[in-house]
């Protein structure tokens, strides 16, 4: 695979300099800027990728499905094929740490080979047979049910994440696999790595035979190219990881359409963790240096970070605050990933420590490097926390607040209080039960993933997986952006009426030649 960046777009099966300005990546660690210059698109380009995608689209979702999935596969070979310059731009652009940007690129491509098994397995196909009953009264006609894609896809690149949650990550795979053609809208944070990821799929769309609308990436501002995608007629579906201010903006973009779209937006969350009583009296210092580990991997810059802590007050907790204090102030501010986002977190961590009710417990060392963030943990009591709203508010990076609760009431209010979470937690004992038995419906109610004993930082890809919650942590509660489950998000159900053999898609025919297993009259079979 070639290494060479030249700052250009990736249109089909083209490369083509941007002519809407130019912008250069920043090196977070030192503040400069990084070679190449990058082309931003124009709304011509816009028009272009959208069109191409659209011409694609039918020629795409008819690929049969063994072909598909050896696309998705061909994709992950490619970008393993990228070798190490991949890692290494990657490190300029975020400030990331190579062993964590080595682990990042295996995850995005066990995502790929994952959606590529989920493809050949076609479960997610939803088919459904239900014969002709000619004489009933009413007779029943010939009925069949498949899913297939809702059309091209937009992607936005995340911040946190240039490999997994960027061109090749969650997203694309799962739109790819569910038969729509992807244009991503690169994040300027990291253009020469989705350069790099971005020539890996368009050489796979060709060499594995396919439209070239299949895959165009773009650069340029979010505010006028973002919304020129989304807001087009022919894109029919988007994802986003990101601020919730970009998020709403997206969905309600997409809401003002002549045909309104989805946009599967994951947002903000703050990640509580309850901190039972049982659990507590037998380990809280454990639990405190655990705490500070996950709050500040990735100078917590995870969508999982666990920003909000509840624990009863007493002896146990001052046990825990005294673990957490004396690890966090071990701790060195790692650098973030852009300007914008470490200059956002001194803000926020400035704003709450100014909060009526709010004290200082500890804080990390200052790191070195231009972006270091410098941890910090505040503490309130549960009264002062549900009397402002500001105290909900998300602070990206690695600071959280602990609520000490008078008693275990205070924690259902507390916990009925929060908005939608991606996750929440509860560390407990046998001694819990009662206690966890009474938040844990609230909590279904609130997160989209629900942890016991262990720190949410970390999100496998997998069949079982949820990473999605109520509003704001996502725009849509229904949906999972990790695991087998997003690809649910690009399809929608077709039914067939007594339509001739002729006509019929593969997965749909009588004599089942793919071998899937499918609902026909009613029962599971695989005939």
């Amino acid at each position: 695979m070639t290494t060479t960046l030249n700052g250009h777009l990736l249109i089909g099966a083209t490369v083509q300099a941007g002519a809407s300005g130019q912008f250069r990546a920043v090196d977070p660690s030192t503040g400069r800027e990084i070679e190449p210059a990058f082309g931003s698109a124009t709304l011509d380009d816009v028009e272009r990728v959208c069109e191409l995608a659209e011409q694609a689209f039918d020629t795409y979702r008819a690929v049969p499905l063994e072909q598909r999935a050896q696309f998705l596969e061909q994709i992950a070979e490619n970008i393993l094929g990228l070798g190490p310059a991949l890692i290494e731009r990657a490190m300029q652009e975020s400030g990331l740490p190579q062993a964590r940007l080595e682990g990042e690129r295996g995850r995005t491509v066990n995502q790929l080979r994952l959606f590529a098994k989920v493809v050949r397995d076609g479960r997610w196909l939803g088919t459904a047979l239900d014969a002709a009953l000619p004489e009933r009264a009413p007779p029943r006609p010939d009925l069949r049910l498949r899913k297939i894609g809702l059309g091209p896809v937009v992607v936005f690149g995340a911040s946190n994440f240039p490999l997994a949650f960027s061109v090749a990550g969650g997203d694309t795979a799962s739109a790819l696999a569910a038969g729509c053609p992807v244009i991503v809208k690169a994040h300027g944070a990291h253009p020469g790595t989705s350069e790099l990821v971005g020539k890996a799929i368009q050489a796979a769309v060709a060499s594995c035979g396919l439209p070239e609308g299949v895959f165009s990436m773009l650069h340029g501002d979010g505010r006028s190219i973002g919304q020129a995608l989304v807001t087009h007629p022919a894109v029919k579906a988007v994802g986003f990881t990101g601020s919730r201010q970009g998020g709403v903006a997206l969905v309600q973009a997409a809401a003002r359409r002549p045909e309104p779209i989805p946009v599967y937006a994951e947002m903000s969350s703050i990640n509580p963790i309850f901190l039972l009583p049982g659990a507590l009296a037998q380990r809280a210092a454990g639990i405190g240096a655990g705490f500070v580990d996950s709050l500040t991997l990735g100078s917590g810059q995870f969508c999982t970070n666990p920003g909000l802590v509840i624990a009863l007050e007493g002896e146990d907790l001052d046990t825990f605050i005294g673990a957490a204090s004396t690890a966090l102030q071990g701790k060195v501010g790692a650098t973030m990933l852009t300007p914008g986002i470490h200059k956002a977190f001194n803000q926020g961590v400035e704003k709450l420590g100014k909060e009526a009710g709010v004290q200082l417990l500890a804080r990390g060392e200052c790191g070195t490097t231009a972006c270091a963030g410098q941890p910090a943990l505040f503490a309130t009591d549960a009264a002062t926390f549900l009397a402002n709203p500001a105290l909900e508010d998300e602070i990206f990076g690695a600071a959280s607040l602990l609520i000490r609760c008078r008693d275990l009431a205070e924690f259902r209010q507390i916990a009925e209080h929060l908005d939608g979470q991606l996750t929440a937690t509860l560390f407990l004992t046998e001694a819990d039960r009662a206690a966890a038995l009474d938040l844990l419906p609230v909590l279904e109610r609130k997160a989209g993933r629900v942890l016991a004993n262990g720190f949410p930082t970390g999100v496998e890809v997998s069949h079982a997986m949820v990473h999605g919650g109520p509003f704001p942590a996502t725009s849509d509660s229904r949906s999972t952006s990790v695991g087998a489950g997003a690809i649910d998000r690009f399809l929608r159900p077709v039914s067939y009426q007594d339509l001739p053999s002729y006509l019929l898609a593969p997965e749909l025919q009588d004599d089942n030649p793919l071998a899937l297993w499918r609902v026909r009259d009613g029962s599971l079979a695989q005939h």
